[in-house]
């Protein structure tokens, strides 16, 4: 099963400055395509303007498609749709999934039942793993 960035804890310190100095590389050029050909689905079931968009930019700028929502009212939610079979459903159409969710722990169990990489955008006041990696990379500088 691929790996997901649920909690900082899922990776270790190797491959945390690893991915910080991949993301200087990247801050050089920030326009590549080596997501080229694959879509990923950014699910925001609660607001968020500066985190959905840092994202979808980032995912745009990767050569990627950008697939999701920003807003239940207009998905099977809605209606009743478990966590687990939005996720399920979303990932038989994408590469990845990027989400943010109210709930603490939603991010756990959404990468249980995804046969794709599952990015915790923050679920609740829990963990917020893509933050951590900013302050992170602030503080190396």
């Amino acid at each position: 099963m691929p790996k997901s960035l649920i909690s900082i804890r899922d990776f270790s310190k190797d491959e945390i400055l690893h991915i910080l100095d991949v993301a200087k590389e990247f801050e050089k050029n920030r326009e590549q395509n080596f997501l080229a050909g694959k879509v990923i689905a950014c699910l925001f079931f609660e607001p968020s303007t500066r985190t959905r968009l840092s994202f979808e930019a980032a995912i745009n700028r990767l050569g990627a498609k950008v697939i999701g929502f920003s807003d239940t009212k207009n998905t099977s939610v809605s209606k009743g749709e478990t966590l687990e079979d939005t996720i399920k459903i979303v990932s038989n159409y994408v590469d990845m999934i990027v989400m943010r969710h109210p709930n603490e722990g939603a991010a756990a169990i959404s990468a249980s039942v995804s046969p794709v990489p599952v990015v915790n955008d923050g679920d609740g006041s829990n963990q917020h793993p893509t933050q951590t990696r900013l302050h992170m990379d602030s503080l190396m500088q």
